[in-house]
């Protein structure tokens, strides 16, 4: 396979890229980051300008993109919610025809999975997905190239996902372990439990590559075989006011010594895409343990800093795989096999 493939797609949903493109994906950003560790000079994208439109904040997003784009010779331009007006003062379809006309390529980090759509089919230049409120593909690049890394292989690997069903990070990882071929397990309460319609996909999609899907109630169950441990946030951003009922809910889901104690696999990793609330030393946190009465929430400090811990490898990981994805459909010249 060569970068030929990719020339000119966006990506909105990993759903959109067969198996073998999503490995290709993943080698190649193995690739760049021997380059990068060997400080050789990667421009695929010398002289190209990419729009980064943020209608939602990010840390590791945002810093991705930035020296992503920079490493490959592009010129980044940050445009923050105060800058653009998607579907307030200006139509996404008019926002779309007036940067695609100016930028070689457009990240978007924001609420509405229409957007990101829209922008894709109005620009005519390559859009890629840094977050909505349906899906995270770009995550998904760098989270399974971290188990790859880790275990070598993503064949027979399972992940279990200890976290509720319903937001964006739970349905790509469900439907990225189904395109892939990895055993994919979420725990999550009764009352959150995925979507029927992304676990009908997923499902369809685990046929194909032989994987298994499944959703239980029983966080012990579900991390017993695993050899991937994943968690996230209980509330994201504008979930805020229903955190009292979330910590109700998701506190006998916390990742925490007691959970992992049940699993059998003596080498499993832990990721999580971050921010994480592990204890109470951000003003947020303390916040939250003031008014609910817990020092942490989705994982515990002697999860997150064990030696099971890969998560800051998982965040280096966005900044090659983004590279990868960007230089593959937007780059204009030969890419070796990987």
């Amino acid at each position: 396979m060569t970068d030929s493939v990719f020339q000119g797609r966006s990506l909105l949903s990993t759903r959109d890229y067969t198996k073998d493109e999503l490995m290709w994906l993943i080698g190649f950003a193995e690739h760049l980051k021997d380059l990068k560790r060997q400080n050789i000079a990667h421009h695929y994208l010398e002289g190209k300008n990419i729009a980064l439109l943020f209608e939602k904040t990010s840390t590791r997003t945002r810093a991705a993109f930035t020296t992503a784009c920079i490493d490959l010779g592009a010129h980044p331009e940050y445009l923050g919610k105060g800058d653009i007006q998607l579907g307030k003062k200006e139509t996404v379809r008019d926002t779309a025809l007036v940067l695609g006309s100016m930028f070689d390529g457009i990240e978007f980090r924001g609420f509405k999975q229409s957007n990101v759509e829209e922008l894709a089919e109005y620009s005519g230049v390559p859009v890629w997905n840094g977050l909505t409120d349906k899906e995270h593909p770009t995550q998904m690049l760098a989270d399974f190239m971290t188990i790859k890394e880790n275990l070598g292989t993503l064949e027979g690997v399972t992940l279990a996902y200890i976290g509720q069903g319903r937001n964006n990070v739970q349905n790509s990882l469900m439907i990225t372990s189904a395109i892939l071929g990895v055993n994919y397990v979420n725990a999550t309460p009764a009352e959150l439990e995925p979507d029927p319609e992304i676990l009908a996909v997923a499902k369809a999609l685990a046929e194909q590559s032989g994987a298994t899907i499944t959703v239980t109630n029983d966080p012990v169950e579900a991390v017993a075989d695993a050899d991937v441990v994943y968690t996230n946030v209980w509330a994201a951003m504008g979930e805020e006011g229903q955190f009292a009922e979330r910590v109700r809910l998701m506190s006998p889901y916390q990742v925490n010594a007691e959970l992992v104690s049940h699993i059998k696999n003596p080498d499993w990793i832990f990721l999580h895409c971050l921010p994480a609330f592990h204890n109470a030393e951000t003003d947020y946190a303390a916040d939250i343990e003031a008014k609910h009465g817990i020092s942490a929430m989705e994982v515990t400090d002697d999860v997150f800093y064990s030696d099971h811990g890969r998560q800051f490898q998982q965040a280096e990981n966005r900044m090659h795989t983004i590279k990868a994805i960007m230089a593959a459909t937007l780059g204009n010249l030969y890419v070796p096999s990987v």
